[in-house]
């Protein structure tokens, strides 16, 4: 059996560790097995499935605490282990120094996934992602990303226009991802939504890039052209109480609801009438890919790269237009429409998890 160390800060319900997840979910555990470096203590969101399925978990400290620990303990995983094959989840190059401790700890071949298009402004961030690519990049064996913007932030340009850097997509488990009509009736019975009312959903963990301050004031325009909308929320985030303050200062605590993190996310995704997506900066988000394969409408922001669009369903606008452009642009598309079955489109464009954990095999465990 081939084993896989996957490097990655944790293991809670983000978009790179749901990435994962699907791929070791799909792959043929008799040939292959994930196993996972994280740098967090304690029980995470899907460790039960890892473990359930295998999986051994590492704990190790964050190089913010202490880089020669890091290095010591990563050094120790891969060589007592005998881990030929690493994979470093990142979307900062800063990140391929752990590709090379990888390397000299023996794994042969060493692979990195961009995660993001961007980590935020700052200098700091954008000088130790200039040098990561000038120090460590010739540590990196497999260069993969999600989609052309994510691949030329972590990779660079060149890398992507010469070929370097292949993408391999978000993949979705369709008969798992579509929609359910009697499934979404019960999510809307639980949190109390009369059927007749418009639900306008997001996904997404509650921190700056995902913009959840703007989708306020989008929701808040909306609820002025239908007082009966209901926004929902899934997930959760450091900026929860600022977002559940902004919602409550603006008098739309009875028609906004805090969901936490969800497993249905399929289910939750048939409860709703739109999605609306307005984040800062995205590498390939999972859930606008996952509403589509639900065939729910898609609003997002334009910094988002337009492969996202699988199915047509998605309208992209600029964040740069106001509050109420995006809510008018919203209720165009709840108005009159129904739902579809995207799942030949998902197909005939390589996004079903079947394909996608078929190419990460290749990519990874048939180099040598």
């Amino acid at each position: 059996m081939k084993r896989l160390l996957c490097i990655i800060s944790g293991l809670n319900a983000g978009g790179a560790e749901t990435f994962l997840m699907k791929i070791y979910r799909e792959i043929d555990r008799e040939k292959y097995q994930m196993d996972f470096c994280i740098n967090v203590d304690g029980e995470c969101f899907y460790t039960n499935e890892i473990e359930g399925m295998g999986g051994i978990i590492y704990h190790i400290p964050p190089k913010s605490q202490s880089v020669k620990e890091f290095k010591r303990q990563l050094t120790e995983i891969i060589r007592e282990n005998h881990y030929e094959y690493v994979l470093r989840i990142t979307s900062n190059a800063a990140g391929f120094m752990d590709l090379k401790i990888a390397k000299k700890a023996g794994a042969k071949i060493c692979a990195a996934r961009s995660s993001n298009s961007s980590d935020g402004d700052g200098w700091k961030v954008k000088a130790a992602h200039m040098l990561g690519r000038i120090l460590y990049s010739k540590y990196v064996d497999v260069r993969f990303a999600p989609s052309d913007l994510a691949a030329k932030y972590t990779f660079g340009k060149r890398a992507y226009e010469n070929g370097d850097v292949a993408i391999l997509h978000n993949g979705v488990d369709l008969n798992v991802f579509r929609y359910d009509a009697e499934a979404g009736k019960k999510v809307r019975d639980e949190f109390g939504i009369n059927q007749e009312v418009k639900v306008i959903g997001h996904i997404g963990r509650f921190m700056k890039q995902k913009n959840h301050e703007f989708l306020i004031d989008v929701f808040a325009q909306i609820h002025k052209l239908d007082k009966d909308a209901c926004l929902l929320l899934v997930g959760s985030g450091e900026m929860e109480q600022q977002i559940r303050d902004k919602v409550e200062k603006n008098g739309l605590k009875d028609c906004v609801i805090f969901a936490g993190v969800r497993l249905d996310i399929p289910q939750i995704l048939s409860a709703m009438d739109v999605f609306l997506f307005p984040s800062l900066y995205e590498g390939m988000p999972n859930t606008v890919i996952e509403a589509q394969a639900t065939g729910l409408p898609c609003i997002i922001s334009d910094t988002i790269t337009r492969e996202a669009d699988i199915t047509g369903l998605t309208e992209y606008i600029s964040l740069n237009e106001s509050a109420k452009y995006w809510a008018d642009t919203v209720m165009k598309h709840i108005i009159g429409y129904k739902r579809r079955n995207t799942a030949e489109d998902f197909k005939k464009k390589g996004y079903s998890i079947e394909s996608v954990a078929k190419e990460f095999t290749q990519l990874i465990f048939e180099r040598i």
